[in-house]
């Protein structure tokens, strides 16, 4: 007759054969479990043997057994080092190293590989109109560059692509132009990244295609659009500059003197205007590398006045001269922000919870200016707005080509010498006494009244 097991006897291979725990006691439970664990712990713990059960003996793998397995970090040529070291940070050291130059570039640029590095040699789908590859170069070589001119460059190329187009059969204009219009858009982006600018004035092109009149003969909707996009240009960027020359006009005193950073085309447009109002100042222009776009503007303020003011003035008298100014790096900000009066900047885009997304050393420049209590001007047109939220200028940015760093001397030293330069950085609205723009001048806080005042209510 066999005796049953007790609820103190363990297995050797360290589980109970006790059918059941429900008639043992809660201190027979607790020291059964404490036996299970111990016998679990020292069977792990006991070292590979070739005898040992349901384990195959330690043989060298082939090659294509280490590919797959997730235990060999020594792939093939072509595998990462750092996702093997990612992934098994024991064996890191053992693994070799293939492609030294290749590993250390991907380390280094892992950060900022989502700030869109311009594709060189891209090739997308579709029938891509020879306009838009020649306006696709001239933005990832920087020949067009600022909001702007990026989008007045964008919305002309698009009239030819609408002129050139025909709509198939059995399809209507308000539905195959914007799928006609799509390889169009990404060529352009996979050149250089879409600024808000551009995004805001396609969304509103795709609106009025597909309210187009199906009725309406083809060529006369294809006029139509153009004429749209000219409204567009003229309204919402040409106008929208002039009254804010006015505005800021308005914050310009005689004997001022008035900083800006790199180059705004709306910002040259209210020095210029103010200036020949009569208005006398002083303009001190602060620049950077890599594209040092404050020498145009430069250029601009001190060349002579153009032939309209003396075909608008009857006298006699002579034009003004030009415009004092001071040119000085970056570098030199902190012993030239304490003489300005005033700082006048530009915008490349303008988000809802007040901050500025501009070129960068906008930042440095604006928080500097708070510190030594100067007011901050932000010239920026209502298109430029965007309902997202921006806290940083890390999120969402652009490197600046390697082509532009050509002036910056090499050694044999520095092989593997890697130069990152972010376009933008974000100012804080903390930083901005107010942003002058079409509808008036904003505080900081009231960005988000922008779509109201425009009439543009979501319900």
């Amino acid at each position: 007759m066999s005796v049953p097991t007790t609820s103190n006897e363990v297995t050797a291979s360290g589980l109970s054969s006790q059918p059941s725990q429900k008639n043992m006691s809660k201190a027979e439970r607790r020291e059964l479990q404490e036996k299970q664990r111990a016998a679990k712990l020292a069977q792990k713990q006991q070292p590979q043997t070739a005898d040992t059960p349901n384990k195959p003996k330690s043989k060298p793998k082939p090659a294509a057994a280490q590919k797959k397995s997730s235990s060999g970090p020594t792939e093939t040529a072509q595998s990462s080092a750092p996702d093997a070291s990612r992934s098994h940070p024991k064996d890191a050291t053992s693994a070799p190293i293939v492609d030294g130059e290749a590993t250390s570039k991907s380390r280094s640029l892992r950060i900022f590989s989502h700030f869109g590095l311009p594709k060189h040699g891209h090739g997308a789908k579709g029938d891509i109109h020879p306009c838009i590859v020649k306006l696709a170069l001239q933005f990832s070589e920087f020949r067009i560059s600022g909001a702007n001119a990026r989008c007045i460059a964008t919305l002309t190329a698009f009239k030819t692509v609408i002129q050139d187009y025909t709509t198939p059969p059995n399809n209507t204009l308000s539905r195959h132009l914007m799928t006609h219009l799509s390889p169009q858009i990404t060529h352009l982006v996979s050149a250089r990244p879409m600024s808000v600018t551009m995004g805001n004035a396609i969304r509103q092109l795709k609106l009025e295609i597909s309210g187009s009149d199906i009725d309406m003969p083809e060529q006369d909707a294809k006029d139509l659009l153009c004429q749209k996009i000219d409204d567009y240009i003229r309204d919402r960027i040409i106008i929208a500059d002039e009254v804010i020359q006015d505005f800021a006009g308005k914050k310009i005193k005689d004997g001022d003197v008035i900083l800006t950073y790199a180059r705004s085309s709306v910002v040259e447009k209210v020095l210029l205007s103010a200036y020949r109002q009569g208005k006398r100042f002083s303009v001190i222009v602060v620049d950077s590398r890599p594209l040092l776009e404050g020498k145009a503007l430069l250029q601009a303020l001190t060349s002579a006045p153009p032939v309209s003011w003396t075909l608008s003035n009857d006298s006699l008298l002579p034009p003004p001269p030009p415009i004092p100014c001071t040119y000085a790096l970056l570098p030199a900000l902190p012993s030239l922000i304490t003489e300005a009066t005033t700082v006048i900047l530009g915008a490349h885009s303008l988000h809802s919870n007040g901050a500025v997304f501009s070129r960068a050393g906008t930042a440095l420049v604006a928080m500097m200016a708070k510190q030594h209590s100067v007011p901050v001007l932000v010239c920026c047109e209502t298109y430029k707005f965007s309902e997202g939220v921006m806290l940083d200028g890390f999120g969402k940015n652009e490197l600046a080509p390697s082509h532009i760093f050509q002036t910056i001397p090499t050694s044999p030293l520095t092989p593997n010498l890697e130069i990152l330069n972010p376009l933008y950085d974000l100012t804080p609205p903390s930083c901005i006494t107010a942003v002058v723009t079409e509808v008036g001048l904003i505080p900081p806080s009231s960005i988000s009244t922008i779509p109201m005042a425009l009439g543009r209510i979501n319900l």
